[in-house]
């Protein structure tokens, strides 16, 4: 009996905030995204991805664990990921693969890797809980850090920004472990490549923003719904009281097309390291992002909501043994860590939950076996859990404080009729709501949420006192071995660190 062969590598490589609707590998006729195009030329782009939550860390929670944001009280940006939950890491890394992630996770807690063997950067947010809600006072604004509509009014160019140099340092790091896996023959190995663009704020620099035309930027279909969800999540973000002009709007969407072709290029970066150090051909690369931006659909911007600009996210997956192809059957990040695992030929813990389906015989030829999304929000600008299903063409959206919605995305893309109270889909909606109400127990999750933003306030509050401490992760850095050093002969150092390595038979 031959032995099994061995598993391919995984990269990841994932966007925050970037909406599929936006970019050249699904549709768009104006933005450039050559090399998510590449990908999706030769492998699997599914058209229907979602977040389980649209804010960055519940839904890097949920992704990295495979299961939903009330399973493990991943409520908002400064829940604790506890350390005894198991994340794909973890499981891939017990199976053989080193696992290593270069830029952002936002881990919120003590552990800062997760299972990750090494992390090549600290985060580019904080790992303490001072960003946690009040649901018991939803209208106070912690003007320190919820959203304002300051992104939209000073978009913008740049020389640089925090952002961009926190994902050239990103790139770069990545980058250079790929060789160092090729040279070091390590494999199997996932590494997970995570940036911060095009998230806002909406600042490109100036080679990206000459990338377009201004004028040419498209403007949003519907500038100002009117259903409870929407005037709340404007309030929110004052968008109600700081109303962008139509410049405002045209600079901010220039911006957010500028910073996804930059997103884009550290794909290729990032690719070209794998096609140059041989690794490509035994290689699945997975593209995607932690959610989308509404980036002025119904007079929102940002996330926070399960509205499709939000909530869908790319998906594009290539590699051996991966066919060509569009998948329109839904699907959401949870789906990724069972994914990892038949890629790996492992299973999870026994007994550990797993809220996701693998898309794995999907994206090589088979049948789609997931054909739902489920989301959850418990966070900022909300007072009451949200859910979402999304199946076939429908969409159901609840929260005890708000009307149900009901959308028809194949009639309605825009979601701008809603027929939760239309006769002709009356079954249907109480249906969804039937489910809803069999699925969560909304009334203890608020409770729950309510309880844990008691305590993190607590704890943060006493954190803030005496001796200061931090949880944001250092990264380790051993200068004393780096490039070259007097312990080491330097001939030997030049051919340990080149790829390809010189050739010995030559004559």
């Amino acid at each position: 009996m031959s032995a099994r062969a061995a598993p391919p590598n995984i990269v990841l490589i994932m966007a925050d905030q970037l909406a599929p609707h936006f970019t050249g590998a699904y549709g768009h006729k104006l933005v450039a995204t050559p090399h998510m195009s590449a990908l999706a030329a030769r492998g699997a782009r599914f058209d229907n991805a979602y977040c389980n939550a649209p804010l960055c860390a519940p839904s890097r929670f949920s992704f990295m664990s495979g299961q939903l944001v009330t399973r493990i009280a991943a409520y908002d940006n400064a829940s604790e990921f506890p350390a005894t939950i198991p994340t794909f890491a973890h499981y891939l890394r017990r199976a053989g693969y080193r696992t290593c992630l270069s830029g952002k996770m936002h881990f919120v807690g003590p552990d800062q890797l997760h299972g990750f063997e090494e992390r090549l950067t600290t985060d580019v947010y904080p790992a303490d809980l001072a960003w946690t809600p009040d649901w018991e006072l939803p209208d106070e604004r912690i003007d320190k850090w919820y959203h304002n509509m300051d992104s939209v009014r000073e978009a913008g160019t740049a020389a640089t920004t925090f952002q961009i140099e926190y994902d050239e340092e990103t790139a770069f790091m990545a980058r250079r472990r790929i060789f160092e896996f090729a040279m070091q023959r390590i494999e199997p190995f996932c590494l997970v490549v995570s940036f911060i663009h095009p998230h806002d704020p909406y600042v490109a620099r100036p080679e990206w923003w000459d990338l377009y035309d201004h004028e040419a930027i498209d403007m949003p279909v519907c500038r100002n719904a009117t259903d409870p969800h929407s005037e709340r999540l404007r309030h929110g973000i004052e968008a109600d009281v700081v109303v962008p002009s139509e410049a405002e709007i045209r600079k901010a969407r220039h911006a957010y097309y500028a910073n996804t072709s930059y997103f884009d290029s550290k794909v290729g970066a990032v690719v070209g390291a794998l096609e140059e150090s041989g690794q490509l051909d035994n290689t699945v690369v997975i593209v995607t992002s932690d959610h989308g931006d509404m980036l002025g659909e119904r007079g929102l911007w940002y996330k926070m909501t399960f509205f499709e600009h939000s909530a869908r996210v790319p998906l594009i997956v290539a590699g051996p043994g991966v066919v060509k192809q569009t998948v329109d059957a839904p699907c959401s990040l949870v789906d990724l860590l069972p994914t990892f695992l038949e890629i790996a030929g492992t299973a999870p813990e026994p007994g550990m939950p797993i809220d996701g389906v693998s898309l794995w015989s999907c994206a090589t030829g088979g049948a789609p076996i997931q054909t739902e999304a489920i989301g959850e929000y418990c966070a900022e600008c909300a007072s009451h859990p949200v859910f979402m299903i999304r199946r076939g063409r429908y969409k159901y959206i609840h929260c005890d404080v708000d009307p149900p919605q009901l959308f028809d995305l194949e009639a309605d893309p825009h979601e701008l009729i809603n027929l939760a109270d239309d006769p002709d889909h009356a079954e249907m909606a109480a249906a969804f709501a039937a489910e809803v109400a069999e699925r969560w127990d909304s009334e203890a999750i608020r409770s729950h949420v309510i309880a844990t933003q008691r305590q993190r306030r607590a704890v943060h509050a006493a954190m803030q006192a005496g001796l200061t401490g931090s949880w944001d992760y250092q990264p380790r850095r051993d200068a004393a071995n780096e490039f070259v050093r007097n312990h080491q002969d330097w001939t030997v150092a030049g051919e340990r660190s080149r790829f390809p390595p010189v050739s010995r038979n030559d004559a």
